[in-house]
Parts: structure tokens; sequence; C-alpha cells
């Protein structure tokens, strides 16, 4: 190991015996000061943190006692992982929400091989949609399941950025409302023509089924119109539901936007958000392997897990250095909630009604570049 330099002159010290701990001492030729050399093994428990989290293992289960792993751990739970900004076209980029104990959802941004972005926000709205988007190059294609506000989002971030409705989520939802086995004849017509979304093979299979399904909903119009005893709510409205979820994606031209030709010019285009399912499930046998974890637990947890799985994530000690942590967050919000004009500007916890948007939109993200 070589021989430390003063922290004030820089010049190389010598060995100056040893302190009453046995520990080396080292002398200052120059000016005469004397030190010890401290190892800083914060990045070592770091990394033993990291695996610990993204691991199937429980405290009792590793090599060391669950006491002195919770106190050299302990910190690192103030840690924000953040995803910098991605600035590489990508021809597809997956997107979707993990929600926790409704009070919070962890929106995702991901590719085919890594996660490339992920957004803390109260719910599925398209303000915070755009937060992630305006991150993230705008992509030749998004993969969604039509949640709340991505659509309107993807206009405003991403207006070339065409969108692909999953076909299997379109699917799940009008068997949710007709069930597997439809009492009417319109039942298992709409449920047959959201089975057929997922075989389409060819570019001219997609203006057929448009065609059976208009000519569907001409058919069966006077038949969902009709209401019940009390004349005032539809006798089949469950039927209703299920339509309108595909009338949407059909006025919207999103259903077989995996089927354009031109598109298929640069890479083909997957018709459902499969991809970013696995990282979800990942995320969601991670929280139980560790349940029992606080709400700010499970939120930092997805954090982590999505650095990890992004493309460069930095080494451990770079980590410390770089994230900011729960401090200095709560600085950036107090800021801006002054800038909005609150005076007070303290910051809440999870669960007390607030809307983290301050975190994530009205802060310049200084921890958002390389």
């Amino acid at each position: 190991m070589a021989s430390p330099r003063c922290g004030v002159c820089g010049a190389p010290m010598r060995k100056n015996g040893k302190t009453s701990a046995g520990t080396q001492r080292w002398r200052c030729g120059a000016r005469g000061s004397s030190a010890v050399r401290k190892i800083d093994s914060r990045a070592k428990w770091l990394g033993r943190f990291a695996g610990w989290l993204l691991g199937k293992l429980a405290q009792s289960e590793l090599r060391m006692n669950p006491r002195l792993f919770r106190k050299k751990t302990s910190d690192f739970w103030k840690i924000w992982p953040i995803i910098p900004i991605c600035d590489e076209v990508h021809h597809v980029v997956y997107m979707d929400g993990i929600w926790l104990s409704r009070k919070c959802v962890i929106l995702i941004a991901c590719t085919d091989d890594y996660v490339i972005g992920c957004h803390l926000a109260r719910s599925e709205n398209s303000r915070d949609w755009g937060c992630l988007m305006r991150r993230i190059a705008p992509p030749d294609v998004l993969v969604c399941d039509g949640g709340g506000g991505i659509e309107k989002a993807r206009r405003a971030a991403w207006p070339r950025t065409k969108a692909q409705r999953c076909t299997f989520h379109a699917f799940c939802q009008v068997r949710r409302c007709t069930t597997t086995r439809p009492e009417t004849q319109a039942g298992a017509d709409l449920y047959a023509l959201a089975k057929d979304l997922m075989h389409m093979g060819s570019p001219q299979e997609p203006a057929e089924w448009l065609a059976s399904f208009h000519r569907r909903r001409s058919d069966y119009e006077a038949f969902l119109k009709e209401r019940g005893d009390d004349e005032k709510h539809c006798r089949h409205e469950r039927l209703r539901k299920a339509r309108k979820g595909l009338v949407a994606p059909c006025n919207a031209g999103t259903l077989f936007t995996y089927l354009d030709e031109e598109l298929l010019e640069d890479g083909p285009v997957p018709s459902t958000s499969n991809k970013i399912e696995n990282p979800n499930g990942r995320i969601r046998r991670m929280l139980a392997n560790h349940r029992g974890m606080n709400i700010d637990h499970r939120i930092k947890a997805i954090f982590w897990f999505c650095y990890m799985e992004s493309e460069y994530p930095k080494g451990f000690a770079e980590m410390l250095r770089s994230f900011p942590d729960d401090d200095k967050v709560r600085a950036w919000r107090m800021q801006a909630a002054k800038a909005r004009g609150d005076e007070t500007g303290e910051p809440a916890r999870w669960g007390e009604g607030l809307v983290w948007s301050e975190f994530h939109h009205e802060t310049p993200y200084p921890y958002g570049v390389d």
C-alpha cells in the first residue's frame, strides 16, 4: 500500500511509530504533523447492502451478525439512486407503473435489455408520465398498457413517437367484462374479436378485423342501449365497458402499430409489453422476499433495483459521492415550495396527502446528468 500524503501540503508522509491501539502513525516531514490512515469501508458495505436487497436471503441468513449488518447499512436507506438522463435514441421503449399500497406508484421505462428511467409519483397522470418522458430521448415506438395519462403525455413530450397498445392488455380488459363464457351473443362475438387481436400476422388482417369490429358495433348498438327496469341504468353496462375498451385504441390507431412496414425497416416492433413485465415481476419478488418494509424502504428498494438494472451503473464508491440523500432532496423540495409562494415549504411524508411532484418536476435535476 502506498504511503499517504499530507492532507494540507500534499507532501509524502513517513511512518512514525504506532498509537496506543496499535494503529500505524504517519508524520509529515514538511509540517511536522501526524495522522493515522483511516480506511473508508462504506463502499464495501454499500455493496453488501445492494446484494442483500436485490437477493433472496434474509438478514438472519447472511454470514454475519444481523444487528451488525443493520448498524453498518442503516444510512444507505437515505440514498436516492437516480438513473441519469438517457440521450440514446432507442427503437422501442416500454413503460409501466408499479403501485405500492395505493399510496404511490413507480413509473418505469425500459428497453429490451436495460431500465432507462424510473419516476416516483402519486398517481398515473399525464404530468408525471411527461416528467419521465422528458428524461429519455424520444424513441420510434412506445409500447404500453394504455394507463391513465400516458397517451396525453406522449403527444406532448414525444409527438413523433408512435404508440403501440399492448394487445394482451386490451384482450384482458375485454375478458374481465365478458368472462371466458359470455352469456349473450354480443358478449361472445366481442370476446372472439378480442382473442383475434393476439393472432395478427399480416398487414392485411388488421383491416379485416376493424371491418368486423365496426360491423358488430352497428349490429348490437340497439341491444347495448337497452335500459333496466328503472329506466336509468343500462342493462348491459359491462358489455358497453368492454366495447369502449376497444373503441378508444381503434380510434387512436394504436392497436396495430407493430405491423407498420415503415417501422419494421428499423427492427421488429412487439405487440405486447411483456418485456417490462419481466423487471416488474422481479421487483414484486424482491418486495416479497423482504416483506415488512415500510413504504419509504419499498420506494428506495425499487429505485435501487432500477438503477442496478440500468446500462452503466456506477461503482459503489462513486455512488456514495454522487447520489443525493434525503436531506438534499428535502432541501430541493423546500426550495421549490418557496419558489411557488409557500413560505413554510416543509415537506411531509408519504401517506400525508403529499404529491411528490417537486422531487421530479419542479427541480432542475442537478443529479440527473453524468
